[in-house]
């Protein structure tokens, strides 16, 4: 983890400076326990001491859009809850450079008696912003939160939808220099959710300083610059989003070092040579295709893993370009280290940002699932045509067994292979509809 500068503290390019940041909790296994201990302060001590955070050091610079991912449980909202002054920590400090605006859990701040009206000036005078500043401010939030006559009802009276709908509102109408969001868009429709991104992707082109706890690990990858990763109040990772996410998939799904390189390669006879896709060769090969991207991020509890690749258009094997609006076979080979059944295998194509361009799995296609003994090979041919406007994609594939209902990942591949599709400067994006046009003469009327 990037260890705490204290000569950096004043810095100007920095925005928020925590350091040895640790809140401790006194738990009691009773009341009476916690009246004992009251009354007898220097005598035996009842509690137990639970550290919510234990000593977090980090920094955020200005213009940064920062990550924070953690599991449920591991300190993410009490650490923003400290940077926001909401509670004090036991120990250390935070230091903030700039105007913070803050969407914690759902309703902080609210009084469920006040109209939604009356919340946003409250909120408002609680930043230091003027009541006459917040009413010239207060058509643009009503039109964003677009909740209709709600906004002069008492939020008591409001879904969950409504709520966040005029929190994030209130929170980016303040014009603040650092904007922290607390997992609260993942209550919000998908049309609302939609126009708060474009929101914090206007903030980022104004270069304001963000920071988002979500589980949402895609949309951080599209958003964010670096990623903190938080476990059991401790700070284990501190990096590039990309890494950060990585670090935290292999924490969730419990992928160590070791199982990884033994995805990587059959040690047992690493000198064995290629004998094609479609042999009963079981080693690990995708690494030596054309395509193969060396960052990948890899996890999975292994059983089942996809040891090769081969893409092929018009008859040709692999080939450096992928011309557009034409068929592609896709061949890939699944290793089964133990017999499984119930396995369902997908794909997806990712832009360099990292955004899903395109995605397919067995249950969205109705395809069938997988099964096979121990030691064997099952080899799946997928057929899908191209329409994507030329440039450079990267393709994700991925394996999981299904267990009463619950997804348990094999061997997912993320961005196992780049590839390069022709230039069509038809469309600009991601994709080309194939438009046509024509122009339709009217006809005139005879005099």
């Amino acid at each position: 983890p990037m260890s705490y500068n204290s000569n950096r503290v004043n810095a100007k390019n920095v925005a928020i400076s925590a350091c040895d940041i640790t809140k401790a909790y006194k738990l009691y296994r009773s009341p009476q326990e916690r009246l004992i201990e009251a009354l007898h302060p220097f005598g035996k001590q009842h509690h137990q001491k639970f550290y919510a955070l234990n000593e977090i050091s980090f920094d955020i610079y200005r213009g940064e859009v920062v990550g924070i991912i953690g599991q449920n449980g591991s300190g993410k909202s009490t650490l923003l809850q400290i940077i926001c002054s909401v509670i004090q920590p036991t120990k250390g400090k935070v230091i903030i450079n700039g105007r913070i605006s803050a969407l914690l859990e759902l309703g902080a701040g609210f009084n469920p008696e006040f109209t939604g009206r009356d919340n946003v000036i409250l909120n408002g005078a609680i930043l230091g912003i003027s009541r006459k500043e917040m009413l010239s401010r207060i058509r643009q939030i009503e039109d964003f939160a677009d909740i209709g006559n709600f906004f002069d009802r008492p939020v008591k009276t409001y879904s969950s939808g409504m709520f966040v709908r005029i929190a994030f509102a209130a929170a980016i109408h303040v014009d603040p220099e650092i904007l922290i969001i607390d997992e609260v868009l993942a209550v919000g429709d998908s049309k609302f959710q939609h126009r708060c991104y474009q929101k914090i992707h206007d903030f980022v082109e104004q270069g304001k300083t963000i920071i988002i706890v979500s589980h949402n690990t895609e949309a951080l990858l599209r958003l964010c610059d670096r990623g903190i990763v938080i476990d059991a109040g401790k700070l284990q990772h501190i990096g590039q989003i990309s890494e950060a996410v990585t670090h935290y998939d292999n924490l969730l799904f419990g992928t160590t070092r070791e199982t990884v390189d033994t995805l990587k390669t059959n040690k047992t006879n690493p000198d064995k040579p290629k004998t094609g896709i479609l042999s009963d060769d079981t080693r690990d090969v995708i690494s030596e295709n054309v395509y193969y991207n060396p960052h990948e991020t890899r996890l999975g509890i292994g059983g089942g893993k996809i040891i090769d690749l081969e893409i092929i258009v018009d008859g040709e094997s692999n080939p450096s370009e992928i011309k557009s609006h034409i068929e592609i076979v896709m061949i890939v080979k699944i290793f089964f280290e133990k017999q499984l059944d119930n396995v369902r295998f997908g794909f997806a194509i990712l832009s360099l940002d990292g955004t899903y361009i395109s995605g397919v799995n067995s249950e969205i296609a109705n395809f069938p699932s997988l099964a096979s003994d121990a030691n064997q090979c099952l080899t799946l041919k997928l057929t899908w045509k191209s329409h994507f406007i030329g440039g450079k994609y990267f393709l994700s594939l991925g394996c999981h067994q299904v267990i009463d209902g619950e997804k348990i990942f094999l061997d997912v591949r993320r961005s196992v292979a780049m590839l390069n599709f022709s230039d069509t400067p038809r469309a600009y994006g991601f994709v080309d509809p194939e438009m046509e046009l024509e122009i339709i003469e009217l006809e005139k009327e005879n005099n």
